[in-house]
Formats: C-alpha cells, sequence, structure tokens
C-alpha cells in the first residue's frame, strides 16, 4: 500500500491556518512544555500562541518576516524593515490545559500611519479563554518608526 504524502506547500498551508472574513484563524494543541506545574498554561506561553496567530496571518497576506529583513518588501526603499510590539492588553478569562485544542483568531482593528492595532481571541471550542489587543508598529534599520505601506492595508483589513 502505498500513501501519497502531501506537498510541501500543502503542508505549509495547513500549519499556517486560514484566513477568514474577519481576518485569520489558526489552530493550535496545547503541549506538556506550555504548562506549569498546575497543569494548566503558563500565562507567558499565551503570548507565544497570539504571536504564532499573528505571524500566520502576516504570512497568509504575503507579508513575511524573512524578506522584511533582508529588505525585499515594503516597496519603495528596499530598507530593511521589522515588527515590534508597541502595547499589549490581556485579559484572563479561563485557563487552557494539556492536549487542548485551541483556536487563535486575529482580526485587524485598525491602520494608521505606522501602527497597526489588532484583536486576538484564544478559544476552547467556543468558550473564550484569553483575549488581546496588540498594538503593533514597523520600524527601520535606524529604529525610527516606517509608514505601513498602503498595499498592505487593504490586506490586512476584514473582509466584511
Amino acid at each position: 500500500m502505498t500513501s501519497q504524502r502531501p506537498s510541501l506547500a500543502a503542508q505549509e498551508a495547513a500549519l499556517s491556518g486560514e484566513l477568514t472574513e474577519f481576518g485569520h484563524r489558526l489552530l493550535a494543541r496545547v503541549y506538556y512544555a506550555d504548562t506549569d506545574f498546575s497543569g494548566v498554561v503558563y500565562h507567558a506561553r499565551y503570548l507565544e500562541f497570539f504571536e504564532r496567530g499573528r505571524s500566520d496571518f502576516l504570512r497568509l497576506v504575503g507579508v513575511h518576516h524573512t524578506a522584511l529583513a533582508a529588505g525585499l518588501a515594503a516597496g519603495e526603499s528596499g530598507e530593511k524593515i521589522v515588527w515590534i510590539v508597541r502595547r499589549m492588553e490581556i485579559d484572563f478569562r479561563a485557563p487552557a490545559r494539556i492536549d487542548d485544542m485551541l483556536t487563535v483568531e486575529t482580526r485587524t482593528v485598525d491602520v494608521s500611519g505606522a501602527r497597526i492595532t489588532m484583536a486576538q481571541q484564544l478559544r476552547r471550542g467556543e468558550e473564550l479563554l484569553v483575549e488581546a489587543r496588540v498594538e503593533a508598529a514597523i520600524i527601520g534599520e535606524n529604529g525610527r518608526p516606517r509608514r505601513f505601506p498602503k498595499d498592505w492595508i487593504a490586506a490586512f483589513m476584514p473582509k466584511s
């Protein structure tokens, strides 16, 4: 019996979640390494789940961290740019536990100047566990803010 493996592109697409009418959705499992001594997800790990959601959202709309760092994106100047988190607010409502299947939902709230504000939710099924509001910015090699490229705005804003 021979089995056909999915292509590398199909595997990568499956790992990156999916774009939705509101933004992006990513599935994640809680592993032992994500938990603390009590068996629930350690509070700082939620930041990692949210970071994965934002990173894969970027990837699926065509903004790749490696291309930005190499100066191959953001169009006009060819300058290397990076994302920074400027501010984050988090509300912890209920704990996630080992082996839980989680959904990370990410949507863009606003884009202005060099900043983007995103709302994120972490759910177990329909149960809301953690909510975050993240303000990120892009900066150049010199550490100064860079305007958000106009062609990115349509890619990041909700489709509805």
